[in-house]
């Protein structure tokens, strides 16, 4: 990166944010170190010159929002070390194609230190967006990124199909995101207009962790303590619906980000979706459609090298998204999952907690 800027953020979280292990532990094992079982006061900074104190009458809303979003999660491990391998060679595939230019123009999604290949469909969001504000996501015209190439179908999707995961012809959307260590996503809710649920996720190359509820704030960056922590290790699959998907934000931080991370995102555009109007025609053909280009490098394309940096400053990873107003396993059947993501559709008690909200 820049010489003024930084590789790696969790360093820099770490020397300004006090993030307390045993908090995040209390959410994710029901247990509090060396307490009576009062919740302690916490300070989180809401901006520069704000600062609230959360209460025992908080700490204790927070422990029932991080009970409802551990009751709408289902997660278990199905890829074993020898399929994660497998597809973590395709996944480099991917990248080494789109060093070299050969996804079309809105395949590829470049951010610092995280890199988004769409496949299917994808969508427009952030600083793409014409008019800010949630609700204003669009899908790509028809044709405008790559189709899902058949090693995802063969490899991950009739996997999980076999498993009662998804059913058959669901998936119509397929995100690869890749990270290298330091790199994060905001907290964000998946667009509900433009994504049915359930939202799957099948993790690859390390163990990480996706939290919810957090507050990222930048110059310098930050992120407040979340409600609650979800382990996500290698080759686990894990699906949100419910009050997990769509009433909470979720995020991954700077330092759960500790060695590159690739995560495979599965999901079911809706068909009243809506898409850009755009006049410029749509290439027909890989001749005609348009590429990125290719970048003049004498180095073999690797990994790594798709997070090369094209944009300088995280702080300009805000820019990208904008803002808005425990892991309990379950044995995997088609019943239990289908049954979570038909729920999703039903109305919900909203929660007493506000939520500022980041959708992506």
């Amino acid at each position: 990166m820049a010489s003024s800027g930084y590789s790696d953020l969790r360093e820099k979280l770490k020397s300004m944010t006090p993030h307390r292990e045993e908090i995040n532990n209390k959410f994710v094992d029901g247990t509090s170190n060396g307490s009576s079982g009062k919740a302690r006061k916490r300070k989180i900074r809401e901006s520069d010159d704000d600062e609230f104190e959360h209460s025992d009458d908080c700490a204790e809303n927070m422990e029932q929002e991080a009970s409802r979003v551990k009751s709408s999660i289902l997660q278990e491990s199905i890829f074993s070390p020898e399929e994660c391998a497998l597809i973590e060679e395709k996944i480099d595939d991917v990248v080494t194609r789109g060093e070299a230019g050969l996804y079309r123009e809105h395949t590829v999604d470049r951010a610092p230190l995280r890199n988004k290949y769409f496949f299917g469909e994808g969508y427009t969001y952030g600083s793409q967006l014409e008019k800010r504000g949630p609700g204003q996501e669009k899908l790509y015209r028809k044709g405008e990124v790559d189709e899902i190439p058949s090693w995802v179908h063969d490899l991950v999707i009739k996997r999980l199909v076999s498993r009662g995961v998804v059913p058959e012809g669901f998936v119509n959307s397929a995100v690869i995101n890749d990270y290298q260590p330091g790199g994060c996503i905001v907290s964000h809710v998946d667009p509900q207009h433009i994504f049915a649920r359930p939202i799957v996720s099948v993790s690859f190359f390390s163990d990480s962790a996706l939290c919810f509820g957090c507050r990222f704030q930048f110059k310098p960056i930050r992120v407040s303590e979340p409600v609650f922590v979800l382990p996500v290790r290698r080759g686990s699959v894990t699906v949100l619906s419910g009050y997990a998907a769509d009433d909470i934000t979720h995020c991954i931080r700077p330092q759960d980000i500790k060695e590159r991370r690739a995560v495979i995102i599965l999901r079911k555009t809706r068909p009243d979706a809506p898409r850009v109007d755009s006049g410029s025609p749509i290439s027909a053909s890989p001749a005609e459609r348009p590429t990125l280009k290719a970048k003049r490098t004498h180095r073999r394309a690797t990994s790594s090298a798709a997070h090369r940096p094209r944009v300088l400053e995280m702080d300009k990873e805000e820019n990208r998204h904008p803002s808005n107003s425990r892991s309990r396993r379950h044995s995997i059947s088609s019943e239990n999952y289908w049954k979570r993501g038909q729920d999703s559709e039903k109305p919900r008690e909203s929660s007493g907690r506000k939520v500022k909200m980041r959708r992506h």
